[in-house]
């Protein structure tokens, strides 16, 4: 089929999305006894494209509080234990409250590999997405290769697609603790709504595609060994089932047959 030139550059002006400018971009680390990983994954954040990074310890029974702040981290100590929802409540509030334009959640158990930061960053910036997450299962021979346990490798499977399913997206691993969020993501969804426990993950997810914001994401390593943080058989067991909750809610409310507060707007005069 043939296109005049005028006809290319209005279509391309048509889908082309401005530019975005973040001024300040921030990393933010929920810990919970992390000190035998916390120096390896701070090495591998590229400082010069990374503003600051802050620590929300949930009271480490370790030395993860001195450790941060030996390596020059914003340290933030909870009184109590909060739990991993929790946690990231508080990474959230602390970096919105510091001026963060994008915010770049990394579980400090140096499962992730921060060198990734810049390109994700670069998604967010050109408009692409809103959301991105990294993936560790780009094939199922990576990620078991990687040290995934299998019952963890099969959960996560179905867990994505039945998700994808029933939020109509498709990402291929819904369960990261690789995430970037704009500050417009932050500033919308009813975090603090959200549960202290792990599934707060499910439910930040389900809201932001409730709110049609753009989730993407893009292969990352896998790498799982002994002092990477991950919960045991029960506790998924508890995590699944609450996310499959979470996923009926957003079916619930989208066909106007219930209303649950982590799909209320945080922020009227947001909008993605």
């Amino acid at each position: 089929m043939h296109h005049d030139a005028a006809a290319v550059s209005s279509m391309l002006q048509h889908v082309r999305t401005p530019r975005r400018a973040f001024r300040k971009r921030i990393v933010v680390l929920p810990a919970y006894n992390a000190e035998s990983t916390l120096a390896a994954t701070i090495e591998d954040i590229p400082r010069d494209v990374v503003d600051e990074i802050i620590l929300v310890d949930d009271r480490s029974r370790d030395r993860t509080v001195e450790l941060a702040r030996a390596l020059g981290l914003t340290t933030i100590v909870h009184e109590r234990n909060r739990g991993y929802g929790g946690n990231q409540k508080t990474c959230y509030d602390t970096a919105l409250a510091r001026g963060a334009d994008v915010v770049i959640m990394l579980h400090p158990d140096y499962q992730y590999d921060g060198r990734l930061i810049p390109a994700f960053l670069n998604v967010l910036e050109l408009g692409v997405c809103d959301v991105m997450l990294g993936s560790r299962v780009r094939t199922r021979h990576e990620a078991l290769a990687g040290g995934m346990p299998v019952w963890k490798y099969v959960s996560n499977r179905l867990l994505t697609l039945t998700e994808n399913i029933l939020l109509g997206q498709n990402l291929g691993d819904f369960h990261s603790g690789f995430r970037v969020y704009t500050r417009q993501v932050l500033e919308t969804l009813p975090y603090h709504d959200f549960s202290e426990d792990f599934v707060f993950d499910s439910q930040f997810l389900a809201s932001a595609a409730y709110f049609g914001f753009r989730i993407g994401d893009a292969p990352m390593p896998c790498r799982y060994f002994a002092e990477a943080s991950s919960i045991n058989f029960r506790r998924s067991c508890t995590y699944g089932l609450a996310t499959l909750s979470t996923v009926a809610k957003f079916n619930l409310q989208r066909l106007g047959l219930g209303r649950f507060r982590i799909f209320e707007r945080r922020n009227a005069a947001a909008r993605p």
